[in-house]
This record gives structure tokens, C-alpha cells and sequence, in this order.
């Protein structure tokens, strides 16, 4: 998983010691790469971090046990919720828990198709590779998570998948055919799956609930909410979460009211950051109108496809005035106001 350092100070304020030890366990990078058709661009950022997720959720299940907490894995819940005080889901976005009732869930499936992997090259910045077949660009997030290996999400449309034989192919083919593709990307190393002979290709779905409680139950993470991987969210969401819910129970002395704080509290912060998601995953279902452009430019429109203006000018011109923009404070008013605008309009046409 990735995240950034936004979190760690999260972390430090509600326990320093799980933020020291999350921070010592991964590994950081302060660059992004992009290869597009053998050019490469690079260009500096925020410090980012990646770490394992089971080394994650080690870390997190040492600190619990250390705080007494009994921790125990590989026990379903069956039948009804068990009479406790309090029961939190937080067991993903086709949660089981939250199926049991009402809670208002819509489900939101997106375009493009993607597959997580592993390698084995450790990359040094956060990289990204595009590649054009005969039937259509295909691409990849690549990003370290410890000394030995990397995560590789690669994505593509539907047409693309289907047309390189994606879906008619095992793991292992699937692998292979990759592998090629991907060769500049992973210099002499290879793709690394899951072992189970199917190919485990996903469309993202996006998960949103008009209530997070009902009774002594609760959702957290992706069971609440889930927001395209492209941003590197998730995991981080889930975590703050779990921060606001514990202030929450802490500062009311019933569990009702403390319940619909945490939400009201969690959706309001959600907001900027769903829509960030929504209009990350829209770049990249309209990859190939930006795929033209010069690397470098390309990868700055990257780094602004969470802009509501992005999909509606040229994408030349865009980079033009958001070139501009970043002298003139004028520009930078105006850029902002018709994003504000635009998004506001996109949203009450949605409700």
C-alpha cells in the first residue's frame, strides 16, 4: 500500500509509538517517473511510502495485543452481530456485516480493468509505464513497498483487454504476455501473481452508504466508502477512520450520539477526496487523449487529473493555462473559481 506523510502526522497525535513503527517499516521515494512510448520523464514531489500490507497489519496487530486487546484471525461472524458493545466492519468493500441490513448502499462500477501484481524490481520512485498495442494503450502504477519488491497495478480498457487476449488467458499466460509488454518497465524481472491459476483481473467499485451505523454496528474503510486506487487512499482512509471513531467514543459518553458524529465527521472529510477519486479514475478511462502529448507534458496533466476543468478544454491549452496559472495569482483565481463552479454544477446534476 501507499500513503503519504500527511498520515504518519495522524499517527504521531493518536499514537505515536504504531506511527514510528509504520514510518521505520517502509520505504520512501520523493520522485515520479513515467515511461511513455521508450521516453522517460521524471519529475519531483511530496515524499511518498509504501509498505507491505501484511507487515502493515502486523505492526498494527503487535500494538493492540500490547494494549491488551485480544486479537484473533481466521473466525467468521455467523448468524446475528454478537452482543457487544460495539461492532465495527471493517471487512472490505463486499463487507458481509454490512450485507446483513439496510445501510443504504450503492455500488458504483467503474470502466477500465486493472490487476494487482508484484515484482521483484524495486523501484526508486513512483513509476508509471504506458504502452500502445495494436489494440490500444495499456499501462501500469509501479511503486516499492519494502527492500525486494514493488507493487505493479496494471490497467486498460475493455477493448484492450479483450483484444491482446487477456481474458481468455490463465495467470500464467497472463503473466507472460505482460511481461513482454512491460520489459522496458521491469528490466530483466518478471511479474509476480497470485498463484491461483485465474488471472484475478477487476473492474474498481466504488462503494458509498447513506448510513455507517445501525444499532451497535458500524462501517469503517472500505466497507464505508471506497475511492479509486489511482489516488492511494484507501488504506489511509481506513486508518483515519478508526482515529475519528475512537476521538468520537471518547468524547461522548453514549454510543448513539458518538456513532453519528463519526459519520457526519468522516463524510464531510471525504468529500475533497472522493471527488479527487472520481476525477483521477476519469483521466485515466480517457487516457488516450493525453497519451499525444510530449512526455513531460503529459505527466504534468498526470499530476492535475483530479482538476474538474481537466476533461472539459484541450488538453494542450489546459497545460498551457495551468503553466500560466502557476505566475500569475490572477489565473490561479479563475482556475479555481471554474473548478468550484463546474463541480458544484456536476454535483447537483448527480443528486
Amino acid at each position: 500500500m501507499t500513503y503519504w506523510g500527511s498520515l504518519l502526522d495522524r499517527l504521531y497525535e493518536s499514537d505515536p509509538e504504531s506511527g514510528r513503527a509504520i514510518g521505520e517499516a517502509s520505504v520512501r521515494w520523493q520522485e515520479g517517473k513515467a515511461l511513455v512510448g521508450g521516453r522517460t520523464t521524471t519529475h519531483r514531489g511530496d515524499e511518498g511510502f509504501g509498505i507491505g500490507r501484511h507487515r502493515l497489519l502486523g505492526i498494527l496487530a503487535d500494538r493492540a495485543i500490547a494494549l491488551g486487546v485480544r486479537v484473533e484471525f481466521e473466525r467468521e461472524i455467523l448468524g446475528e452481530v454478537p452482543d457487544a458493545d460495539l461492532v465495527v466492519a471493517a471487512d472490505g468493500v463486499n463487507s458481509p456485516l454490512r450485507g446483513r441490513h439496510d445501510f443504504g448502499t450503492e455500488v458504483a462500477t467503474g470502466g477500465n480493468i486493472y490487476i494487482w501484481l508484484g515484482t521483484t524490481r524495486v523501484f526508486d520512485a513512483f513509476t508509471f509505464a504506458f504502452v500502445e498495442t495494436e489494440h490500444g494503450w495499456i499501462w501500469c502504477y509501479g511503486y516499492p513497498f519494502d527492500d525486494e519488491r514493488s507493487t505493479c497495478v496494471i490497467e486498460c480498457a475493455p477493448a484492450t483487454w479483450l483484444g491482446l487476449g487477456l481474458d481468455r488467458a490463465d495467470e500464467v499466460g497472463n503473466l507472460e504476455l505482460l511481461d513482454k509488454l512491460f520489459v522496458d518497465l521491469l528490466d530483466g524481472h518478471r511479474l509476480i501473481g497470485r498463484g491461483q491459476g485465474v488471472a484475478q483481473w477487476l473492474r474498481f467499485q466504488t462503494v458509498t452508504n447513506r448510513s455507517w451505523h445501525r444499532g451497535n454496528l458500524v462501517l469503517l474503510g472500505d466497507a464505508a466508502h471506497t475511492t479509486h486506487y489511482s489516488i492511494g487512499a484507501g488504506t489511509t482512509l481506513a486508518i483515519e477512520d478508526a482515529i475519528a471513531l475512537a476521538g468520537a467514543i471518547e468524547r461522548h459518553p453514549a454510543l448513539a450520539p458518538a456513532l453519528a458524529a463519526y459519520a457526519r465527521e468522516r463524510k464531510a472529510a471525504l468529500l475533497p477526496v472522493q471527488s479527487a477519486a472520481r476525477y483521477s479514475a476519469r483521466f485515466y478511462e480517457d487516457l488516450p487523449r493525453y497519451l499525444r502529448l510530449e512526455p513531460a507534458q503529459m505527466f504534468a496533466l498526470l499530476g492535475q487529473r483530479h482538476s474538474p476543468l481537466l476533461s472539459y478544454m484541450p488538453p494542450r491549452l489546459y497545460y498551457r493555462l495551468d503553466r500560466a496559472a502557476s505566475r500569475l495569482e490572477v489565473l490561479r483565481k479563475i482556475k479555481r473559481w471554474a473548478g468550484h463552479r463546474i463541480a458544484g454544477s456536476l454535483q447537483s446534476l448527480s443528486r
